[in-house]
């Protein structure tokens, strides 16, 4: 995705609300002129305490028009109401502030909120080949702390836009005091503008760095996560350690100098500013010592301007430097570069005759070899199939074909007579359950594994389920029984334990569709031969996929299909296939040869 200008990034963004930005400036642009109100009213109130008329020095048209207010105000009244004037305008813009910080700080929640949803939403939805081309702590760091960033990136946004309306409305004060200061004024704090952005110039490299070390460093810590049992296996631990502290110290340095960077806004702005006052009220007052009220006045206001000019130069910078982070999330939201499962219209009930795949090719990326070539066989309904085949074959690129894993774009696959590419993918998806070798816990109760294969199943479902599964014994030994939190990626159970789970969490769901990948691998000789009766029970009137290595597994398979390269080569029953004296039976042989040794 071509990247676009920060305004522009952040104005997409803001279109979720479009009433909020014109409030916003509102607000602020009324609390600005109460502001300026109040100060401007100290005017008639200095030439009131030295008892000066309020039509003398009237020389400028804000004076008078100030003047003219209280000029028929009692002389011994006058002071006080000022005063209270003052004290009014300046209360009611503190409101209008506080108001405006109430629903900013609603509005920037609700947009972090939303940005985390929809991201994350966009992750549900994308297709697989996405998620597993791009690298998950980058993700998670979009996730997590860029959406936080870009969250930032519109604070600064919204406050560079009542900075302008501050500005405009002090302005237009200082230009009704006196036109001349205020040109005079303007072209030298466009110069001291100009001096702040030539001194942070690198701050949007250093903002893309900063991203690029935070996605790193949450790369590490993903995979030093994941890969903790490997790490300690091989006693990595030294080594693992020093590449995070690499990319600690990375993000540590870069922030380091974006911040430095930032920092020096201020005290630039604040020492050229006040060598900028301190020349106008000299000049001014070797000119006309009568126009102090005034002067002050504008030396005032000028005074309040100065920060507001200067929180505006920081919210430039500060935009610039989280630009990359507004970039990173409004890439990974745009939806015109990235593939989509879009599910069909057709609503799937029950398969009734079986999946067809028609001159099927598939390849994960444009530039590698096909995964599947040219591949036509059916998986008869209520019939078990079972797919083998060397690694690499295609075995695991077929079931998430079916799964819808992926679009395909070379031939067809059919579900009784529909393409599956018509039917709805949820339908579909729900009368599918999938026991896999690469077994995923969330980390929270067996219970709730288990039950995440039907939302809504009773507590004796659960327990059945477990049961047929070879699972409830060992779960009613666990401290808590179902209630037992399995940790992380369910790092309390062993392999075999979690496999049991996953397979209980696939009857419980009751679908049409069963697969199998691996499914009895890190099971004992024991617990295989219980769950494989379980599976022959379950397997009635059932379509069942089974992805074996052990081709004992499958002897009682109705069909067998025999993958090598991507390619169908046999395809059959367990004795077709070893009278054909192929490849099936050469891979039976092997393992039948080496069980007996």
């Amino acid at each position: 995705m071509k990247k676009k200008n920060i305004y522009t990034n952040i104005l997409a963004i803001l279109r979720l609300y479009p009433w909020s930005i014109p409030v916003i400036v509102s607000l602020g642009t009324l609390s600005s002129f109460f502001e300026g109100i109040g100060i401007s009213l100290f005017i008639p109130l200095l030439q009131s305490l030295d008892g000066s008329s309020l039509t003398t020095g009237n020389n400028s048209f804000l004076v008078g028009v100030l003047n003219h207010i209280f000029v028929n105000v009692s002389p011994n009244n006058r002071l006080i109401i000022i005063a209270i004037s003052i004290v009014a305008s300046i209360s009611i813009k503190n409101l209008l502030i506080y108001g405006n910080s109430i629903l900013f700080a609603w509005f920037n929640s609700r947009i972090g909120h939303d940005l985390r949803s929809r991201i994350f939403h966009q992750l549900l939805s994308i297709s697989y080949s996405f998620l597993e081309g791009n690298e998950s702590g980058k993700l998670m760091n979009t996730l997590a702390s860029e959406t936080w960033r870009t969250g930032q990136a519109l604070s600064a946004f919204v406050s560079l836009i009542i900075n302008c309306c501050t500005i405009s409305v002090f302005t237009i004060l200082l230009l009704l005091l006196s036109w001349q200061l205020t040109v005079l004024v303007a072209i030298l704090m466009a110069l001291i503008s100009i001096t702040i952005q030539l001194v942070t110039r690198r701050v949007k490299y250093l903002g893309q760095q900063a991203v690029e070390s935070n996605s790193a460093l949450a790369n590490r810590m993903w995979e030093g996560l994941a890969g903790m049992k490997v790490i300690r296996a091989f006693g990595r631990e030294d080594y693992e350690q020093e590449r995070f502290d690499r990319a600690s110290k990375n993000v540590r340095y870069t922030f380091f100098k974006l911040d430095a960077l930032s920092a020096s806004v201020n005290p630039i702005s604040e020492v050229l500013s006040a060598i900028l006052l301190v020349c106008i009220l000299v000049i001014t007052l070797l000119q006309d010592r009568t126009s102090l009220p005034r002067l002050l006045t504008f030396i005032f206001i000028l005074y309040r301007l100065q920060p507001q000019v200067k929180q505006l130069d920081a919210a430039k910078v500060n935009l610039i430097a989280l630009s990359s982070a507004v970039d990173d999330v409004i890439s990974l939201l745009d939806d015109s570069d990235k593939p989509y499962i879009r599910s069909g219209n057709i609503h799937f009930q029950k398969l009734k005759q079986g999946i067809y795949f028609e001159s099927v090719s598939f390849a994960y990326n444009a530039t590698e070899k096909p995964a599947v070539q040219d591949i036509s066989i059916v998986i008869p309904q209520g019939k078990t199939t079972a797919i083998v085949g060397p690694s690499g074959a295609g075995k695991s690129t077929i079931i998430g074909l079916i799964c819808r894993f992926y679009n395909l774009e070379i031939g067809e696959i059919y579900v009784d007579d529909y393409p599956l590419k018509e039917l709805n993918l949820h339908d579909w998806r729900n009368q599918i359950a999938i026991v896999s070798q690469d077994v995923h816990m969330f980390s929270t109760t067996v219970w709730e594994n288990i039950a995440y294969g039907r939302l809504g199943v009773t507590e004796a479902e659960v327990i059945e389920a477990a049961k047929l599964a070879n699972a409830h014994q060992f779960i009613s030994e666990l401290p808590q029984g179902y209630d037992t939190k399995v940790g992380d990626r369910g790092v309390r159970l062993s392999g075999g334990q979690r496999q049991r789970i996953a397979l209980a969490r696939a009857i419980v769901r009751n679908p049409e569709i069963l697969i199998l990948d691996e499914a009895t691998n890190a099971l004992d000789s024991i617990s295989e031969h219980l769950i494989q009766e379980a599976l022959n029970t379950l397997s009635d009137n059932r379509t069942v996929i089974v992805i074996a290595h052990r081709l004992a597994t499958i002897e009682q398979a109705d069909k067998i299909i025999v993958l090598n390269a991507g390619r169908v080569i046999e395809q059959g029953k367990l004795p077709d296939l070893l009278k054909l004296n192929g490849l099936f039976a050469q891979l039976y042989n092997l393992q039948h040869r080496n069980a007996h040794i």
